[in-house]
């Protein structure tokens, strides 16, 4: 272990391992790069909102990743001379600062960087959208959108499955309807303060009827240290002739 690796060795190592190195580095600036080109030429707000919502964390992380990897393979082939002995305790060092690296880019891209997701999606979903002939659309309050929405739609909303913003050009009558996933994000905890409050499970307390609203009970558990907790929801009362037939 204490001889030293022949020149010529060496030389292949550093070689092709730094080609190597630039290949999985380069494969990750890729995926970067092609996530950002994305991003800029996605001109609809709700196809962006989905992209970003569901393959930004994994894209940014593949990419990090890749390019560190790379990084670390590359520091290897730097060295004219050494013995086998301090090449190997060069690679454990090296991997092992990566991993590291990584962890904590990971932590940060699981716990932290959902708020800045959070922050963009809002103002994605809420930007005012244009219509056809060029004018901006209203966003309609829950109770205009109703009539442009059907009965399964609204129970899907009574239900908070699914939110729909309804957006309508007020002079030529044009709509547009976008569906979001009513549990998508999860929320910040407040033991932690991290944002990674999900819904575990649902239950209805109460059926809604044509006179009383209902109650729906939401119960919480955060991904990162555990925490539990519950939270109580109306239900919107089922207008007359929406029940079931008989």
């Amino acid at each position: 272990m204490t001889d030293p690796i022949s020149p010529s060795l060496l030389e292949a190592w550093n070689t092709y391992g730094r080609y190597l190195a630039y290949a999985i580095a380069g494969v990750g600036v890729l995926i970067l790069l092609g996530h950002f080109i994305k991003l800029m030429t996605t001109r609809d707000y709700k196809t962006r909102y989905d992209y970003i919502n569901m393959h930004e964390i994994n894209l940014l992380w593949y990419g990090f990743l890749l390019i560190m990897v790379g990084a670390a393979l590359f520091v290897n082939t730097l060295r004219p001379e050494t013995t086998w002995l301090w090449f190997f305790v060069w690679v454990f060092v090296s991997l092992m600062v990566a991993m590291i690296i990584g962890v904590i880019v990971q932590n940060v891209l699981k716990f932290y960087y959902p708020f800045f997701i959070e922050k963009r999606l809002k103002k994605l979903r809420y930007t005012p959208r244009i219509s056809p002939d060029g004018r901006k659309m209203k966003l309609l309050s829950e109770e205009e959108e109703d009539v442009y929405l059907d009965e399964g739609m609204q129970a899907e909303e009574d239900a908070f499955s699914v939110d729909y913003d309804v957006w309508i050009d007020e002079v030529s009558g044009f709509t547009k309807i976008e569906k979001y996933n009513g549990r998508l994000h999860a929320l910040q905890c407040s033991e932690c303060n991290y944002q990674t409050l999900k819904v575990e499970r649902e239950e209805v307390v109460q059926e809604a009827s044509e006179t009383e609203e209902g109650e729906l009970m939401k119960y919480f558990t955060c991904g990162y240290c555990g925490h539990k907790e519950r939270k109580s929801f109306n239900i919107a009362r089922i207008k007359p002739g929406e029940g079931a037939e008989v």
